[in-house]
């Protein structure tokens, strides 16, 4: 009796052991599997948080996530390219889907930037000149001899960009003989922001914005080069971006689209040229 006491005392001890040896393994493979996996972003987080750039009193980092709007849409109703024939003023007609005009962003004032009381709206570049906002989906645009390129996409209320395929259009209109082509597949770099005048608080942090198409930014590939006065930085990621560190007066922005051998690309729009802003209290 007493051995088979002893032999139920090692078997279960054995068992024990044995479980307490599966559970070890468990939380061992647990504890990988937390390790390994991908947080997910939430709002107000960055996809490259850690990296602030600092040059001249200046830092450039990249902007939090913003609310997204993934089924928002834009495409222009008219005029077609066909019905453009003379240099003239033409009334531009957009649908809008998914997304409301002239409504506040959420957490507009949690971004402490630049916001337009006025709402979400349209950003239309026309020819690399500066944006023009506009709050309803059709208003009228002068164009000219030669090629009328057309950039449009929807803005949140403190102007930044809906990065997505179907949240913008880029057509052309060419107007006269013997116009050059414009390659809408090629890699084109467009400035948005800033942008004019800040004021009071909105001087403490301004947001850098441009908008690709066909382009895609890496750290070993192509980037875009920001020079603000003196300063330049380079930015590897297609996202917004914030400034800090500007004194009030005037300073100039520039963007350009560089490649994996530091060149400029080839393209109308790849270099913004100067852009002209003033802080003031």
């Amino acid at each position: 009796m007493k051995n088979l006491n002893v032999l139920l005392l090692s078997g279960f001890l054995m068992l024990a052991a044995a479980a307490c040896q599966n559970e070890s393994r468990k939380d061992a493979n647990e504890q990988t599997v937390k390790q390994t996996e991908r947080p997910t972003l939430k709002q107000g987080e960055s996809e490259n948080s850690q990296k602030v750039m600092e040059s001249g009193g200046l830092k450039v980092y990249p902007a939090e996530i913003a609310e997204s709007f993934p089924n928002a849409k834009l495409s222009l109703k008219s005029p077609a390219a066909s019905e453009v024939t003379e240099a003239k003023e033409y009334e531009f007609s957009f649908a809008v889907d998914n997304y409301e005009l002239m409504e506040q962003t959420p957490m507009a004032e949690e971004r402490h930037c630049a916001n337009s009381q006025k709402g979400q709206h349209i950003h239309f570049i026309l020819n690399n000149a500066p944006y023009e906002a506009h709050y309803e989906p059709s208003f009228k645009a002068e164009l000219m001899e030669g090629n009328n390129v057309v950039l449009a996409f929807l803005s949140r209320s403190y102007h930044e960009s809906i990065k997505q395929e179907d949240a913008f259009i880029l057509q052309n209109f060419p107007i006269g003989e013997n116009v050059a082509s414009f390659d809408q597949t090629a890699k084109h770099l467009f400035y948005s922001r800033p942008k004019g005048s800040y004021t009071g608080e909105d001087t403490k942090r301004i947001l850098l914005d441009f908008f690709l198409v066909n382009t895609e930014l890496s750290e070993e590939g192509y980037q875009v080069k920001a020079i603000i006065d003196d300063n330049q930085f380079m930015l590897s990621h297609w996202q917004p971006y914030f400034v800090e560190g500007l004194s009030m007066g005037e300073h100039t922005f520039r963007l350009q689209l560089i490649d994996a051998d530091g060149k400029l690309v080839e393209g109308p729009f790849n270099d913004s040229g100067e852009r002209v802003i003033k802080l003031q209290e």
